[in-house]
């Protein structure tokens, strides 16, 4: 194994350490834990937990997106893959297994349910998927999404839930 090959490996290992499923909802619980109930104080919980998503989401996916190599983070978005609003807890919400990083026409495909993806990673489009989109999303070249369990049952639930199918 070369020098360039080892430090390219613990530089992953580093990085993915940074984005445990985790650490999200735990640097959000410890920054939150002096708020009260009221509603003006949750409107400030959601904004951290939303940023502490955006960052770990950003980590996990190496902050490229993975079908366009998009690398601009005002162009990324992190995407739920369970809607926030459908999730039954803040650890589900900051989950960095509930999320994908996505530019941002990726994302706004994925979020309507025109476009979704499958065990494997593979993108699925709707039959409700315009041609000129397909050709923007390049559909067809989009390489496989490396998945883990995890995020496997999270598609399943979007195929079920948000995909638009006919």
């Amino acid at each position: 194994m070369t020098r360039d090959a080892l430090f390219a490996g613990v530089s992953a290992v580093y990085r993915l350490s940074l984005s445990l499923p985790t650490l999200p909802f735990e640097d959000f619980i410890r920054e939150t834990s002096h708020l009260g109930d009221t509603e003006a104080e949750r409107a400030q919980k959601v904004r951290i937990g939303q940023d502490r998503f955006r960052v770990a989401v950003m980590d996990y996916w190496n902050r490229t997106c993975p079908f366009t190599g998009v690398v601009e983070p005002q162009l990324l978005r992190a995407s739920h893959i369970i809607p926030w609003a459908d999730c039954e807890s803040d650890q589900e919400r900051l989950n960095v297994h509930n999320g994908l990083l996505l530019s941002s026409l990726w994302d706004a495909a994925f979020d309507s349910g025109l476009v979704t993806f499958d065990d494997l990673g593979n993108a699925i489009a709707s039959p409700s998927l315009g041609k000129s989109a397909r050709l923007a999303l390049a559909l067809e070249k989009a390489p496989p999404l490396q998945l883990v369990d995890e995020q496997r049952s999270r598609l399943a639930w979007h195929r079920s839930e948000i995909w638009v199918a006919d």
